[in-house]
């Protein structure tokens, strides 16, 4: 095959949900500059509206919250309405409550669960059926370098994202067969908005960095070419998997 073919998204349409900022923008932008038609799925309008009027006719968005159970049947409906039912779907929208474990909220388990664990997994059911029906699909979810290590102040998002792993086989495993791979990226520390008090801390910054084997924390454009891998033909025979996008963190 052509080696340009393989990480073309030409023809393809993609759901990416925590489209509004951090790597699920990026993300959204990558699976754009590879030709898919892209729906971006947030709870911030004006977010979502200035991405739409920046990336153009391929791109539109879809206002919801995923935390609520009750609305992923209604999210799932609209997203296929711009360019059809997706053949994508990048879960990336997530929240961290930074909660200790001993002032744990219910509150605060509840919606890190919802949102990081329940609504990737209700979204894509209620997404793959149509494609089963094409026989090709892909998943892909967000893992964390918390799926593999604790950290303090993450109890409920390490227990969310450890989920995201089995998830991910546990998908790979129900769906792969009709041509649905599901897999999982796990960033390391990137500057984001989620990520944001632990940047706000220059000398835990340059502690990160230096666990890491690479030396230095994430860059936005360093999730580009493994989250397009993951989304297209490339990874044909991948499935299941959990890719770690850390720099070497988990290595060490």
């Amino acid at each position: 095959m052509n080696p340009a073919a393989l990480f073309s998204l030409e023809g393809k349409v993609a759901c990416v949900t925590g489209a509004s900022s951090g790597l699920g923008s990026r993300t959204a932008d990558v699976l754009l500059a590879a030709g898919a038609s892209v729906v971006g799925v947030a709870r911030r309008q004006d977010l979502l509206s200035e991405w739409v009027e920046q990336a153009g006719k391929k791109a539109a968005a879809v206002m919801g919250d995923l935390s609520q159970r009750d609305a992923v049947e209604q999210i799932a409906s609209e997203v296929a309405l711009p360019f059809g039912a997706p053949d994508i779907l990048v879960n990336a929208a997530g929240i961290n409550t930074r909660e200790p474990a001993d002032a744990v909220s219910a509150e605060g388990w509840d919606k890190t669960l919802e949102l990081n664990l329940s609504a990737p997994f209700f979204l894509a059911q209620k997404l793959v059926p149509a494609m089963r029906q094409k026989g090709w699909g892909r998943v892909v979810n967000f893992a964390s370098l918390q799926t593999f290590r604790a950290f303090s102040g993450g109890i409920a998002y390490g227990a969310s994202k450890g989920g995201i792993a089995q998830l991910t086989r546990a998908m790979a495993e129900a769906w792969s067969q009709h041509g649905i791979n599901c897999n999982a990226i796990g960033p390391g520390f990137f500057r984001t908005e989620l990520t944001a008090p632990v940047f706000a801390d220059p000398e835990l910054e340059r502690a990160n960095a230096a666990r890491t084997c690479i030396g230095r924390n994430g860059e936005l454009s360093d999730i580009d070419g493994p989250m397009l891998f993951l989304c297209s033909p490339a990874s044909d025979y991948v499935t299941g998997q959990v890719l770690m996008v850390d720099g070497g963190f988990t290595a060490k």
